[in-house]
């Protein structure tokens, strides 16, 4: 094993604190994504932020895979709470991903299957998913080990979340994880997603979004630091 980690972000506010600990940093540009190479925490490491969306989340996975060697993905951010224990600032490891806008129950299909395919909810490693729970431990960060729910939507209103919370058992809402998970599980490259709670999903974003994506932001970082130097 090459021993390079692929660690990405969806929004600058989730790499910076990344970017400001890598040492040897060089750029690297490919479909418009800048990739960061060099050692952070002393491990060699690949930082890119994949933008927005499902589409983008994929792209940015292949590339790393493709062409940085990478041979374990961690992907760390900010997402809506569905589970209804979780307050902003709370921590979500993923244990699988799904899509929730994968819907094809038109057809008799279950939402979140993708027709065709035998996997439609791909599976976190267990060894990063352990290291995950443990640096919320050592860190006395609360946080739950459940299903990271992805889709292109914002989730803002109640009767969203209790539909994501029914029907797949959702811990957490956000718009890249399970594309990232797919692109590794179809690559067979170990991956776990670990989000902060920025709001509730529940029509009261536009007052906690922007105040909390920050702090949210410092919450993951401090579990991926964890992560980094345990490993």
């Amino acid at each position: 094993m090459s021993g390079v980690l692929g660690l990405i972000g969806a929004m600058d506010e989730e790499i910076r604190l990344l970017l400001e600990e890598m040492d040897n940093q060089q750029v690297t540009v490919k479909a418009g994504i800048t990739f960061y190479t060099g050692t952070v925490f002393g491990k060699k490491a690949v930082v890119c932020k994949s933008g927005v969306g499902k589409v983008n989340a994929a792209v940015t996975t292949q590339i790393l895979l493709d062409s940085f060697d990478v041979d374990q993905v961690l992907f760390t951010g900010v997402a809506g709470a569905l589970h209804p224990d979780l307050d902003i600032g709370d921590i979500v490891i993923s244990s699988q991903c799904i899509q929730h806008d994968m819907d094809v129950t038109a057809l008799g299909y279950a939402r979140g299957v993708i027709p065709y395919q035998e996997i439609s909810a791909f599976q976190a490693d267990p060894l990063l998913v352990k290291l995950a729970e443990e640096a919320c431990q050592e860190l006395e960060q609360k946080s739950v080990t459940g299903i990271v729910l992805s889709g292109d939507q914002f989730i803002a209103s109640r009767a969203s979340v209790a539909m994501l919370r029914e029907q797949l058992d959702g811990a957490c809402a956000e718009m890249e994880g399970a594309a990232v998970a797919q692109v590794c599980h179809m690559n067979g490259i170990p991956f776990v997603i670990v989000r902060s709670m920025s709001d509730k999903a529940d029509g009261s974003a536009h007052v906690n979004y922007s105040e909390f994506t920050v702090t949210a932001s410092q919450h993951s970082h401090a579990i991926l630091e964890h992560m980094l130097k345990a490993m």
